[in-house]
């Protein structure tokens, strides 16, 4: 491979005076193009040239253009937003119905047909997807992002790493939007979270952004060369749900069962594990649970205190700091032939 693009800012793309208009433009522009006047212009480039990798990547130059650029990123995640629910009778609504809707398949599956015996299962279900479906919804639509967004990839210049961090940000909106529906499920079970641990939504909330924007920013990249990382990754994603204490409690025969062999640490070390964990300790808030079956007491939470939750959360965001600027890093190396892939 040829070493031709040395800075950010380097490439085909024009610059643009106003990126916000610009990308709004070429986007709007992009969708008005039927199918086959898009291949037609795919054709008539003809072969790919040679790929382009960047040498060095200038990392806080590329900080300093994503802050610049915060305006784009607040139009993108508007957008994104729009965009999903384009000629929708319910609109937002669907971002509530659809999480309450899946909240009630595992509901009636375990505590109907699969019995675990956790009280308030519902609840402490919820607690689980809330955090979940942040990050799985974050890192899905970033997956996709820059190829869905070719057309303005190709003729505006502006921070590509913005399109998967809004993903992150629409992400957000969406969480915000699900949060209401906990709520709902709070008062209707007339159960009251842990107040004085309320503070952890902080810690908990930064690591699953942070976490979330580094897979993201990674894997939108990555997806640009090879398109069947979009189809792994919701397949990973599938299994991966099933590796935090969601649908089954952590405490009790799984927790022994590790520390019996020392293997604590690696269902630990996965970092939407403590996340997860924080948000049921937060709304789920049910330290000694009598089991619904045997009606005698259950270990379903974690016995950890509070600084053990902030320590396990501070630990998340400081090495998911380092992943998303290693992230950004392979972004810039391999942005360079965007253009010629997309």
């Amino acid at each position: 491979m040829t070493d031709i693009r040395t800075g950010p800012d380097a490439g085909p793309e024009p610059h643009a005076a106003d990126p916000v208009a610009a990308v709004a433009a070429a986007a709007d522009e992009d969708e008005l193009l039927p199918l086959a006047v898009r291949q037609a212009r795919a054709a008539s480039r003809g072969p790919k040239v040679e790929r382009v990798v960047a040498g060095r990547v200038h990392l806080p130059r590329r900080l300093r253009d994503l802050w610049r650029n915060r305006e784009l990123f607040v139009f993108l995640v508007r957008k994104e937003i729009k965009v999903k629910y384009k000629n929708s009778v319910l609109g937002f609504l669907w971002s509530m119905l659809n999480p309450a809707l899946t909240l009630l398949v595992y509901f009636v599956l375990f505590a109907y047909f699969l019995k675990n015996g956790i009280p308030l299962f519902v609840i402490y279900l919820f607690s689980a997807m809330l955090a979940w479906n942040l990050f799985q919804t974050a890192v899905m639509s970033a997956t996709s992002t820059i190829v869905g967004n070719s057309g303005i990839v190709k003729k505006v210049s502006f921070p590509r790493e913005i399109l998967p961090l809004a993903s992150v940000g629409s992400a957000l909106m969406f969480f915000l939007f699900q949060s209401i529906v906990l709520l709902a499920f709070l008062v209707a079970f007339r159960h009251a979270p842990a107040w004085s641990d309320l503070w952890l939504l902080v810690p908990a909330l930064a690591a699953l952004l942070l976490f979330a924007a580094a897979v993201s920013v990674f894997l939108a990249a990555v997806n640009v060369y090879f398109r069947d990382t979009q189809h792994l990754v919701e397949v990973l994603l599938v299994a991966w749900f099933w590796g935090v204490p969601g649908v089954y409690a952590f405490s009790g025969h799984i927790h022994d069962a590790l520390a019996k062999h020392n293997l604590l640490w690696i269902y630990l070390i996965d970092p939407m594990t403590p996340i997860v964990m924080t948000f049921q300790r937060i709304f789920y808030n049910v330290p000694h649970a009598i089991s619904t079956q045997t009606h005698t007491p259950i270990q379903v939470m974690a016995t950890y205190g509070a600084h053990w939750y902030l320590a396990a959360d501070g630990i998340v965001i400081v090495v998911s700091i380092v992943l998303l600027l290693l992230a950004m890093v392979v972004f810039g190396r391999l942005e360079g032939n965007f253009a010629e892939e997309l």
